[in-house]
């Protein structure tokens, strides 16, 4: 008879045991997807500082191509007017791959519902920061993106 009565405050104690731990697990998992909203990735620099984006007269006006700017996706786009654009393609919320939307003439990231003008700046949306702009050059047949120093 006493086993039996030695033996409840044991599983009372295990029960109370596990209970917290699944108290402490549900909190966990509540709090870290917000702590990772709240505190964005850290900007990965790029090991190189030019890139081939694409051939002249591979893009028609208004569309974009995303190509590889060292190891991570670049954005290249024909604005309506002719001109090139040349951004990073990572999101800076959560480091999604952003894309360029036609009809609304905006970077846009599908993650979250991001969007950033063609300068790489966020205009909605839960980016933190603006996409890293390259420069553009046309040489030759080539478009090549150059990553910009600022001193």
């Amino acid at each position: 008879m006493q086993d039996t009565k030695a033996s409840a405050p044991d599983r009372r104690r295990f029960v109370e045991g596990f209970l917290g731990a699944s108290v402490l697990a549900s909190l966990a998992s509540f709090v870290y997807p917000v702590l990772r909203y709240l505190i964005p990735p850290p900007a990965a620099e790029l090991e190189s500082d030019l890139a081939l984006a694409a051939r002249v007269g591979e893009l028609k006006p208004n569309t974009g191509k995303i190509f590889r700017f060292g190891t991570r996706p670049a954005l290249l786009i024909l604005e309506p007017d002719g001109k090139y654009a040349a951004l990073s393609a990572v999101c800076t919320h959560l480091g999604c791959t952003v894309q360029y939307r036609p009809d609304l003439h905006n970077v846009w990231c599908a993650c979250h519902n991001g969007m950033y003008d063609l300068n790489g700046r966020n205009i909605s949306g839960p980016p933190p920061r603006p996409l890293q702009a390259y420069e553009v050059i046309v040489k030759g047949d080539g478009i090549y993106a150059r990553r910009v120093h600022n001193t």
